[in-house]
């Protein structure tokens, strides 16, 4: 079986709360988009075994992937074994979800491959147990809004135009959370779900609270956002916890000639035209 693992942007990006566990609460507006990792599995009788190309992503035990697998066969209580070859193109510490998107596309495709044994609700139990993003990768939506530690989703419709840069800056999620300033215990939502639906309404509110931390720790990332809105975006952000710069537009037109500029501006930068996804791909049987 083949699965791509696409990447996310987060278009508003709020911290609600601190909870005394030390997890945060979070607002946020998820919207995939084809950029992916591919993920090729099959079964077999030994031992669970993950083999990464393209990154050096550590242990295996450590990888959000392997969790999920691990996760799944219990709650099947399946003793088999599975070989899974992980294509990196997300990069690590780009604030592009890839490790939680590879977790959810693992769980989406095991779930077909063993006739669907489990409910929308037990995936989603096991979701929140790996990461916060991996509910939405799970679910298979294109976009959503998200509430709580990311589990708690409004299926949502939003197209657009999507311009990555990728400068070489890797920037650990858990270590941005730790560092966040967040002195309130609990805040109100402030995303109407019709503002997100369109560019004109996110350019009036799209934000992210990582942004002032993490620009001030690397100004370049401030200047390359900038530059970005400077080419014509309605919407240039951070996403996620950094370090990767998005901006979305109207026409495949717009995007491309402002990737010819940007390009010219910062060539050291990796800078990836995309678009965002009805749906995320569906696990494809191979063979």
């Amino acid at each position: 079986m083949l699965v791509r693992a696409p990447a996310k942007i987060n278009s508003f990006l709020r911290i609600l709360a601190k909870e005394n566990s030390g997890y945060h609460q979070i607002e946020t507006f998820f919207t995939a988009v084809d950029f992916c990792d591919e993920i090729h599995l099959s079964l077999s009788d030994d031992k669970i075994s993950l083999n990464v190309v393209g990154a050096e992503l550590g242990s295996a035990e450590d990888n959000l992937a392997y969790k999920a697998v691990t996760a799944f066969f219990a709650l099947i209580d399946y003793h088999g074994g599975i070989e899974i070859t992980l294509n990196k193109n997300i990069p690590t510490g780009a604030g592009l979800g890839g490790g939680s998107s590879d977790a959810g596309a693992m769980i989406r495709a095991l779930n077909l491959i063993f006739d669907q044994p489990c409910s929308p609700e037990e995936l989603m139990g096991i979701s929140c147990g790996i990461g916060s993003d991996v509910p939405f990768f799970t679910s298979g939506l294109g976009s959503a809004l998200a509430w709580g530690r990311g589990e708690r989703l409004m299926p949502m419709k939003f197209r657009s135009y999507v311009l990555l840069a990728l400068p070489s800056v890797a920037i650990n999620t858990a270590e941005a959370y730790e560092a966040l300033d967040i002195q309130r215990m609990a805040t109100g939502a402030a995303v109407f779900p019709g503002t997100v639906c369109s560019l004109e309404g996110l350019a009036a509110m799209s934000l992210n609270e990582f942004e002032s931390m993490t620009f001030s720790r690397y100004p370049e990332l401030s200047k390359i956002r900038k530059d970005i809105e400077k080419a014509g975006a309605p919407v240039a952000r951070l996403s996620g916890s950094g370090g990767t710069l998005f901006g979305l537009f109207y026409t495949k037109d717009e995007v491309e000639a402002a990737c010819r500029e940007l390009r010219k501006s910062w060539p050291n930068v990796r800078f990836v035209i995309t678009e965002t996804l009805d749906s995320q791909p569906q696990p494809e049987v191979l063979g």
